[in-house]
């Protein structure tokens, strides 16, 4: 009697559980290698696993309200992503990596714009292999006690900051505080200003929020805060989108970063 009832059991349990949907998926590896984020993240790894578009991500596409509000690129990846992370604790160069995989796997690896040759003066239909994009690595070795913490001396005042390289997460704070500033003063749009406050962790050893935010405010030199955001651009890892352009008549013009126009997620729109 009880070998007869076990199976049946097993199969009402079988019967009960729900079966995921299955899709076929790939493994995309991030630029940071997952050294920037913190121990026990999912994202620690350095990959992650994506899933194909479906007919449902081209809802999410197309979708006005997440259009109108901004939220239509976040909404798509996290209808992708099959691992258990949220698309807002991405570094910025991650999210544009996986960006990037999403369209190869959502409509291919070509990818056709409009662009000026320069020998002719007319805008030509040109097509780059997405798949060939490089990934901008992190250097380890600049990092701070293995985490995203990274030091930078200005060279005309030699000022030692300390800074971390920017989140999803970090951007919405960004957007939400330069939102609040436009309330108060709705000529002013101190972005640059904003996201360096966001940016710098400490002042000569300084941590504190109100001596980082009144020395960008009062004390940042200009000749200081270039040199600062190009090398900050230039440790980020990320991915490269310049490639070289060819033309019909044989014209080659070479590391032109690529517009991400409405046609990279909807190749059959007008760009």
């Amino acid at each position: 009697m009880e070998q007869t009832q076990q199976p049946q059991a097993q199969q009402q349990v079988q019967q009960q559980t729900p079966q995921k949907p299955q899709f076929p998926t790939e493994e995309v590896t991030l630029p940071s290698k997952g050294l920037l984020y913190p121990e026990g993240s999912p994202l620690r790894s350095g990959k992650l696993t994506m899933k194909y578009m479906t007919a449902r991500e081209e809802d999410i596409l197309t979708n006005q309200n997440y259009i109108k509000n901004g939220t239509v690129i976040d909404k798509l990846l996290q209808s992708l992503i099959m691992d258990d992370i949220k698309v807002e604790d991405l570094l910025i160069g991650d999210k544009n990596a996986i960006l990037v995989a999403a369209r190869i796997l959502g409509y291919g690896q070509d990818y056709s714009f409009n662009y000026l040759n320069p020998e002719t003066g007319v805008e030509e239909e040109v097509t780059v292999d997405l798949t060939e994009a490089n990934d901008k690595e992190l250097d380890a070795s600049l990092m701070i006690n293995g985490k995203n913490d990274f030091e930078f001396e200005l060279p005309i005042s030699k000022v030692l900051l300390t800074f971390k390289l920017l989140t999803q997460a970090d951007e919405k704070k960004i957007e939400s505080e330069l939102k609040g500033l436009k309330k108060i003063n709705k000529t002013a749009s101190p972005e640059l200003t904003t996201r360096l406050k966001h940016m710098i962790t400490s002042i000569n050893g300084d941590y504190t929020i109100k001596t980082i935010r009144e020395f960008v405010d009062n004390s940042f030199l200009a000749r200081d805060s270039r040199p600062f955001r190009e090398y900050a651009s230039k440790i980020m890892p990320d991915i490269s989108l310049e490639f070289n352009i060819n033309f019909e008549d044989g014209t080659t013009v070479e590391d032109v970063t690529i517009p991400i126009g409405v046609g990279f997620f909807w190749p059959d729109a007008s760009v």
